[in-house]
């Protein structure tokens, strides 16, 4: 048995072997249309309107509908960032989708060495008071950590728990328990 499935390889190799040694033709008649193009042929190609307009010269720059982007402001601006990662009970491993909001604080941070962070970490009412300060104070500590592996310098950040304390919702349910299991990102 193992005679014919080495036998079955070897014959299986031989054939991808020679399939890849076949020649291909590009340039014959038979094979794909190879064309050949000048920068400005292309970009008039694109844009036979812009060619058109009266006044318009050989030597203008194409028209283009994409807008600049400044990397060094990308995503920088506060308001427009979400500041809450929510952890799974008992838990704090950041879960994938909070991944771009650690990215986006990260990015700030990096773009603007003065700006400060505090991180506040959260748990639900379960559990000791203790017990609780440091779950909040492990999630606060790990959002610190995937800023910093991003960029983000650890002087620029601070890593409080808050524990039970401070409740984003006062109820005893699992959909405020599940709200109330976070971090959250403030400026300083």
């Amino acid at each position: 048995m193992k005679r014919i499935a080495g036998m079955t390889a070897l014959l299986l190799a031989a054939l991808v072997v020679a399939g890849c040694a076949a020649p291909v033709a590009l340039d014959a008649a038979g094979g794909a249309p190879v064309e050949t193009r000048t920068p400005g042929a292309a970009a008039a190609a694109r844009a036979p309107a812009a060619a058109a307009a009266p006044g318009a010269g050989a030597a203008a720059a194409p028209q283009t509908q994409v807008a600049a982007v400044d990397l060094g402001r990308q995503g920088v601006a506060a308001a427009a960032i979400d500041r809450i990662v929510l952890f799974d009970f008992d838990s704090d491993a950041i879960r994938p989708e909070f991944r771009t909001l650690i990215d986006a604080h990260a990015q700030r941070l990096v773009a603007n060495r003065n700006l400060r962070l505090v991180i506040e970490g959260h748990a639900d009412e379960r559990g000791g008071r203790e017990y609780n300060l440091a779950l909040g104070q492990r999630r606060a500590e790990a959002v610190l950590r995937s800023l910093v592996l991003l960029g983000a310098r650890e002087a620029q950040i601070e890593a409080v728990s808050f524990g039970e304390e401070r409740p984003a919702v006062a109820e005893s349910s699992e959909r405020a328990w599940a709200q109330n299991r976070r971090a959250e990102l403030r400026d300083r």
